[in-house]
């Protein structure tokens, strides 16, 4: 990895201010935004990405996004069977928590595709304009599948009654709907119509973002101390795991005729784990999973590896598979 990248990502705002408000947390500092405001960052952050990318996608033709759109829905259903596996080889968890961890690493999380685009943009790397799209598209059957995995085994009855709920869960809930809803609007839009909400909901979304990971890091400094609980096999699967993500979504981006800038944003969409959507969908499907192993493996330890990490590391990646 090249060590320039590595070190301008660590000391970029975004990063930096997490890193601030993690310290903060361990220090007892309550810093934390109020939660109305941390719901709000996120509806705009959804549905700002959402028009960004229904705006873009009008200007692209079907040709070059159908085999990225044809990968990314593959690897949504894959990397969540390979997360089973992996995680099935610690026994001391449950069943459950394995087909949680599965529908967790198979969903995407916003905040990590988020700061990944403007990690790029701030080094003028193309990125294509459907990549939100991507991010839809691999938002619903990662869930469904980790969650399949897990109910398998139960009674018919209690399986057809968990898939439903989860299934209006995952496409009523705020995510995917504001997401999806932001796509079709931003599709819809004349250029005049859309250059009027731009420097709301375009221009300031890295401004929004640094404050959304002011909470993040807030969270994780005050989770840390759950991380002794679950075991250093959880945390190693925390860090394995989406390094084996990233790299199928680099191999998969480049040979999909993707760009350097692209196949790094798939690599960081088959690489991060949800931490909003696929909560609550297990917690519909299997009550009996324990919320907090899932959260403190995608939460605690995926999500700030990828940002420090992470992030320069898939375009390390991307970059020398182009160079091949």
């Amino acid at each position: 990895m090249n060590l320039d990248l590595a070190l301008a990502n660590f000391t970029s705002i975004p990063v930096l201010v997490f890193l601030l408000a993690t310290l903060a947390a361990r220090l007892k500092t309550e810093i934390k935004l109020p939660d109305a405001i941390y719901q709000g960052i996120t509806i705009f952050l959804l549905i700002g990405i959402g028009i960004k990318g229904g705006h873009a996608l009008r200007a692209t033709g079907s040709h070059e996004f159908a085999i990225p759109a044809l990968s990314a829905f593959g690897l949504g259903l894959v990397i969540p069977v390979l997360a089973y596996l992996l995680i099935s080889r610690v026994k001391k968890i449950s069943p459950d928590d394995r087909a949680s961890l599965a529908a967790h690493y198979g969903s995407t999380s916003l905040v990590t595709f988020s700061a990944g685009l403007v990690m790029l943009e701030s080094m003028s790397l193309f990125v294509e304009p459907y990549v939100a799209t991507l991010l839809a598209i691999m938002e619903i059957p990662g869930i469904i599948v980790g969650i399949f995995l897990g109910v398998r085994g139960k009674q018919a009855s209690n399986d057809k009654i968990a898939i439903g709920a989860t299934l209006k869960e995952v496409l009523l809930g705020k995510t995917v709907l504001l997401l999806v809803g932001g796509l079709l609007a931003g599709f819809a839009t004349t250029e005049d119509s859309f250059a009027k909400i731009k420097p709301f909901f375009v221009d300031l979304q890295p401004g929004i973002l640094v404050l959304f990971l002011l909470q993040l890091g807030f969270i994780v400094g005050s989770r840390l101390g759950e991380l002794r609980k679950v075991g250093w096999a959880l945390i190693g699967f925390g860090v394995f795991m989406p390094l084996v993500g990233g790299a199928l979504g680099v191999v998969a981006g480049h040979y999909g005729g993707m760009s350097v800038g692209g196949a790094t944003m798939l690599a960081v969409l088959t690489a991060s784990a949800s931490y909003i959507a696929a909560p609550a969908a297990v917690g519909v499907a299997l009550p009996k999973a324990n919320l907090s192993v899932a959260l403190s493996a995608s939460l605690g330890v995926t999500f700030p590896f990828n940002l420090l990490i992470g992030l320069p590391t898939y375009l390390a990646m991307a970059s020398a598979l182009a160079q091949v």
